[in-house]
């Protein structure tokens, strides 16, 4: 519950790289849009500026014709404009559409938030049980830590009882010394048998009686040994399962506790690809309503110009019918003008006609003698008919002069009506360029709403960036810390290791002792024996020997029967001893692999362990002692049995001894009357010493004696000791050379372990800290870009530009994404001419062209021949037939 499989992520990415590619292409085609745009809007201010020097470039004359053709050169540029942007907006609507389609399918394959939010609930509820779990395992834990507690309170009462025993078995041990010092005591004191015998008996009355509570209290410690045994036994067997228990729960808790990380972490990750897609989401919708309404200004657009084209398209055949009109009206007048004279050869042919008449007239009245009356009326005539050639030339002169006028005039509105529809294309003009205006205002209000949103969406990811660098920031903190806590914590480990190789050499040189001190009363106490046996030897007659001799056998099979299982155990329990050494050393091993792998995961627990394996192989040490001296203390009571056993033969010797006693007496007293004899008395030169200074020179002797009798069985004693430590030595040494040779190879290993591992430790170390350093840098960069923001939005609030070079980096940035725009077309390019080959019938294909020529062998010159109809392929040899074929003479090639 609450996985996600690798498909379903796999999935997810996919889309994810999709929509993110989807949207780098339409931010591309965006900026290229409006880059083009721009160039655009470029190209149409040269148009016009040179449309403008054109209209105040000075005209010729101008015609209706001129006039037209200017028209139709006008509405022709602008329907090759329109073409050309009802073209480039096709093209945009197409990929517009391939676009659509793509993101429809994206969105299709996206899950749907119903989907979503049944993975969020299966989320949620795994974390609720992974956390109601984690509760379970910590009040497991709790317990399980309490019944440690309880446990080592009891181990600890065990091990009171234990010193307790130990406390008992050394007041034995006193007085089993103090017993083995009284046949010393009772060697020095032989004379004074006879008077102490009755204290012997009692003293042995009292020995039994010690022996008897001894076996009772040695029946109660092997009770007490064996229920501590077992009890050890179920402790071990407890401490074990709560061991693997432990061990369980602490794998179990880390596996738990990192998949609640990894789906917290994919939580995060998810919220925030989600975070991502919503914002993009938002951006595409954005830019979808963006392009829908532009699209529907486009369309406005190419309505509106469809309709002028239409209206400039009928105006064009109106233009076209009347400039036929004017064109076969035009042929009319010029053939009659063609027909008809010009007028200055009729008025010059006039004005001759007219002297002509005046001549005539003149020579008619000379040649004729008319009356004066007739002469006056006929100059009367004359004068009028003058007078009104006269009015009629002024007439004319006037006329010619109106005529001059209204072309003048004619001139005039002509020029009035071109300035009127100058005027009026400048109004529309200007209106045009008013409504443009008004759309790149709507289109930039729409663009600074998109910057305000994205800005908004930018201010979101930067928190949300901000958030995440926080927690990593903390992370890194945290890290810190656990790495100083662990460092501490190896610093406390290395002490304790130090204090505890302190007390193993301490428990070491105690335990050497203790074992020099055993061997030494195991000397002391070989020693009594043989005193014993000389003193029997001595005071046993001959044929007593015989018998002591087959006893003595007799024990000392019995000593060699023990020696032996006494060093068959031995064995046995070295053998045990070197395979829980062996079993030790390997868990050891494991234990470094395991503390080497799970090194930051050492707690108190593991030291609670170790201490507790410490006390429980210390009481095992303790235990095996015990065991030794209780089989000791089992064959000093067998002697002591065999002795009593032998008590009837010691009350014979002490008649025998009595009966000597007696004897030496009365010879005491035959001696002491013969020193009594004065006739045996003879005089010694010299002056007889005091009674008290003989005493005192006894006592000294006696005292010096004692002394070298002490110094001598010190002296064997060492002997002995040292002798049985040499050969002791020499077995351990000889048995401990695989073992040293072993120890040394695994600290050699664990040497060049712990140098790897350093070397690692460094490494991570110096890793750490060029990451440190890294982070560090691009903290100081980010607080840099931060205070290089808070400056420039200072500067916009106060209407200045964000910055002064923001203009340069911008114009670079556009420079750069249009280099690489360029570079990219270009390789797509060259990449589709490398793929695509066109054949000569006009296909394209990816296909290797075929050759089509060939280089001939045998000609001098490498120049290459076509095939000609034949197949693509290499002319055969010469065969046999060409003998009755004519070689043909080839055209010299020229070059």
């Amino acid at each position: 519950m609450g996985k996600i499989s690798g498909e379903k992520m796999a999935r997810l990415r996919a889309s994810f790289n999709l929509l993110h590619e989807t949207l780098k292409r339409s931010q591309e085609t965006e900026m290229h849009l409006l880059q083009e745009a721009k160039a655009l809007r470029t190209t149409l201010d040269q148009k016009k500026q040179e449309l403008e020097k054109a209209e105040l470039f000075p005209e010729g004359p101008d015609t209706e014709v001129s006039r037209l053709k200017q028209t139709l050169l006008q509405y022709y540029n602008q329907l090759k404009e329109e073409e050309e942007r009802e073209y480039q907006m096709q093209f945009q609507f197409e990929c517009l559409k391939e676009e659509k389609l793509c993101l429809e399918k994206e969105y299709q394959e996206q899950p749907k938030p119903s989907e979503l939010e049944n993975r969020y609930i299966a989320m949620k509820n795994s974390c609720e049980e992974v956390r109601k779990e984690v509760v379970q395992l910590r009040q497991e834990v709790k317990t399980l830590s309490e019944s440690m507690e309880t446990q080592h309170k009891h181990i600890k009462k065990e091990q009171h009882e234990l010193e307790k025993l130990k406390d008992l078995v050394e007041s034995n041990e006193a007085e089993l010394a103090q017993v083995l010092l009284i046949p010393v005591q009772l060697g020095k004191e032989i004379d004074r048998i006879a008077h102490k015998k009755s204290e012997l008996e009692k003293q042995v009355a009292v020995m039994g009686q010690h022996h008897m509570e001894h076996m009772e209290h040695q029946q109660k410690m092997e009770a007490k040994c064996k229920e501590v045994k077992e009890a050890k036994r179920e402790v071990v067997r407890e401490l074990e399962g709560h061991k693997s228990q432990l061990v369980v729960a602490e794998n179990k808790q880390d596996r738990l506790l990192k998949e609640l990380q990894m789906t917290k972490e994919k939580e995060a990750m998810f919220m925030d690809q989600s975070g991502l897609l919503d914002i993009n989401m938002e951006q595409i919708v954005a830019e979808c309503k963006s392009l829908r309404d532009k699209l529907a200004r486009d369309t406005r657009l190419k309505d509106k110009l469809m309709r002028a084209l239409k209206r400039n398209e009928l105006q064009l055949k109106q233009a076209r019918d009347s400039l036929a009109n004017t064109q076969q009206h035009h042929e009319r007048t010029q053939a009659q003008r063609e027909t008809v004279p010009e007028g200055d050869c009729l008025l010059q042919r006039r004005r001759d006609l007219e002297k002509e008449v005046e001549n005539l007239k003149r020579s008619w009245i000379s040649k004729q003698s008319v009356a004066d009356l007739k002469v006056q009326l006929v100059q009367e005539y004359v004068e009028q008919e003058q007078a009104l050639i006269r009015e009629s030339y002024r007439r004319r002169d006037e006329l010619h002069h109106l005529h001059h006028l209204i072309l003048i005039k004619a001139d005039e509105r002509e020029q009035k009506s071109r300035e009127l529809l100058k005027a009026q294309l400048k109004y529309k003009r200007a209106k045009q360029d008013l409504q443009g205006k008004g759309l790149v205002i709507q289109e930039h209000l729409k663009q600074t709403q998109e910057t305000q949103s994205r800005l908004g969406v930018f201010a979101k990811l930067y928190e949300v960036t901000k958030g995440e660098r926080n927690k990593y920031l903390s992370l890194i903190h945290i890290s810190n810390q656990n790495l100083a806590e662990v460092e501490e914590k190896l610093a406390k480990l290395e002490d304790n290791l130090k204090t505890l190789q302190l007390i193993a050499i301490n428990k070491d040189k105690l335990l050497q002792k203790s074992r020099l001190q055993h061997s030494h009363s195991y000397k002391l106490r070989d020693r009594m024996k043989n005193e014993l046996s000389r003193v029997l030897q001595v005071l046993e007659e001959m044929h007593q020997r015989r018998e002591e001799q087959k006893l003595n056998l007799g024990k000392l099979t019995d000593t060699i029967n023990m020696l032996e299982q006494k060093k068959l155990y031995m064995c046995k329990s070295y053998e045990a001893a070197m395979q829980e050494r062996n079993q030790r050393a390997i868990q050891l091993v494991e234990k470094e692999q395991e503390l080497c792998i799970f090194y930051e995961k050492l707690n108190v627990l593991v030291k609670m362990i170790e201490d507790s394996n410490l006390k429980i192989q210390n009481m095992e040490d303790e235990i095996s002692n015990l065991k030794i001296e209780q089989k000791e203390q089992v064959r000093q009571n067998n002697l002591l049995r065999t002795q009593l056993s032998s008590k009837r033969a010691l009350e014979e010797e002490s008649i025998l001894l009595q009966i000597q006693l007696s004897e030496t007496k009365d010879r005491l007293t035959e001696l002491e009357k013969a020193c009594v004899n004065h006739a045996r008395a003879r005089k010694l030169s010299g002056e007889d010493p005091s009674p008290e200074e003989l005493i005192k020179k006894i006592e000294q002797l006696e005292v010096h004696l004692t002394d070298k009798e002490a110094q001598l069985l010190e002296m064997e004693l060492v002997y002995e000791q040292v002798t049985r430590l040499s050969q002791r030595i020499q077995i351990k040494a000889e048995n401990g050379k695989e073992d040293t040779l072993h120890l040394a190879k695994k600290v050699n290993e664990l040497q060049a372990q712990i140098r790897e591992r350093t070397r690692k430790m460094m490494a991570v170390v110096a890793e750490l800290s060029m990451r440190q350093a890294e982070c560090m840098t691009l903290q100081q960069e980010m607080k840099d870009k931060e205070l290089q923001l808070d400056l420039c939005q200072r500067r916009v609030e106060q209407g200045l530009p964000p910055s002064d070079n923001i203009e340069n980096e911008w114009l670079r940035c556009l420079r750069d994404q249009h280099r690489r725009q360029a570079d990219a077309e270009k390789k797509a390019r060259l990449a589709e001419e490398d793929e695509w080959n066109q054949l000569p019938n006009g296909v394209y294909t990816t296909a290797e062209l075929r050759p089509n020529a060939y280089i001939p062998t045998d000609d001098p010159l490498p120049v290459p021949k076509h095939y000609g109809a034949l197949a693509p392929f290499k002319p055969t040899e010469p065969g046999a037939n060409i003998r009755h074929i004519r070689k043909p003479k080839y055209k010299p090639i020229e070059i």
